[in-house]
């Protein structure tokens, strides 16, 4: 299983998580099956607000599940229409939150913890 965790700068297993995933400057991108990593730069990281392309976001790459600390509902919605399953992320390392995916600790991403503008509301804030 590939999973996608957006960070604050690309530093391997050690990057923070992100807050948001469409500003997030990189994302780190780990096979489970062969710990096999992949950095790479948000390739959709200054869109108008409400505009995220995640999948652009990626290079297109593909993974099968995303965990992350915040994210629009329209994005979200995008990720879930290409079977993309998406968690939340507690804070620290992409390690951390790896090893609690696999624990099966961290809880789906639902709809009322999106991020509804820079006003707030959402699950990071």
């Amino acid at each position: 299983m590939k999973v996608c965790v957006p960070t604050e700068r690309l530093e391997g297993m050690e990057s923070q998580v992100y807050g948001h995933f469409g500003s997030a400057p990189g994302f780190i991108i780990v096979d489970l099956d062969t710990m096999q990593l992949e950095e790479v730069k948000n390739g959709d990281q200054h869109h108008a607000h409400g505009m995220c392309q995640p999948l652009k976001a990626l290079g297109g790459r593909k993974v099968d599940s995303i965990i992350v600390a915040g994210i629009g509902l329209g994005a979200l919605n995008k990720l879930l229409a290409e079977g993309i399953a998406v968690y939340r992320a507690v804070e620290g390392t992409v390690s951390q939150n790896l090893q609690m995916i696999q624990d099966g600790k961290l809880p789906q991403f639902s709809p009322q913890f999106t991020c509804k503008g820079h006003g707030g509301g959402c699950s990071h804030h």
